[in-house]
């Protein structure tokens, strides 16, 4: 059984989406967790806030769950043509947590997914490219759905299938 962490910076119809993969997950045998950023009390990062505190210890809780979980579904809605803030916040934390600021993302498998207002291509296009940045196997396929397309289950089945199917990268530092 493959922990799955599906991934939610939406309260709203992202949430809705995630409990979808997250009921898909078990359905196909994966083993999933929710994890609502929304609901974590993450201080707004900033260098100058993380000399001055170091790392908060939600940013420790986050981190220890996200790295107990080898495959990510991240579901998101497009703010302003990009990736949410609590999305942004959560991954500039989550950067500094180590010495090495791709260690946590290197070698992850990754599925992406949004539900938006619009068409969420700048979104899923921003995501693809900050994590592949930050060293992650972001799945060739993603998921956009709005009101007039929303999301079907065989491609929600389908999206997971792909991302479980690929295997966690194991990195030395040369």
């Amino acid at each position: 059984m493959k922990d799955l962490l599906v991934i939610t910076a939406s309260d709203g119809e992202n949430l809705k989406l995630a409990k979808r993969f997250v009921s898909s997950g078990e359905q196909i045998g994966a083993n999933p967790t929710l994890l609502d950023l929304t609901k974590l009390d993450l201080p707004l990062f900033s260098p100058q806030k993380h000399s001055e505190l170091g790392i908060p210890s939600t940013i420790n809780t986050l981190h220890s769950q996200m790295i107990s979980n080898p495959y990510w579904v991240i579901c998101a809605p497009e703010y302003n043509g990009s990736i949410p803030p609590v999305l942004t916040n959560a991954i500039a934390w989550l950067s500094v947590q180590e010495s090495d600021f791709r260690k946590l993302f290197n070698g992850r498998p990754i599925a992406i997914a949004s539900f938006s207002g619009g068409g969420c291509m700048e979104l899923l296009i921003s995501m693809r490219i900050q994590f592949t940045h930050l060293g992650a196997q972001v799945v060739g396929r993603q998921l956009a759905s709005n009101s007039k397309n929303p999301a079907q289950d065989s491609s929600i089945n389908d999206l997971l299938n792909r991302l479980l199917q690929m295997q966690p990268l194991k990195l030395e530092v040369l």
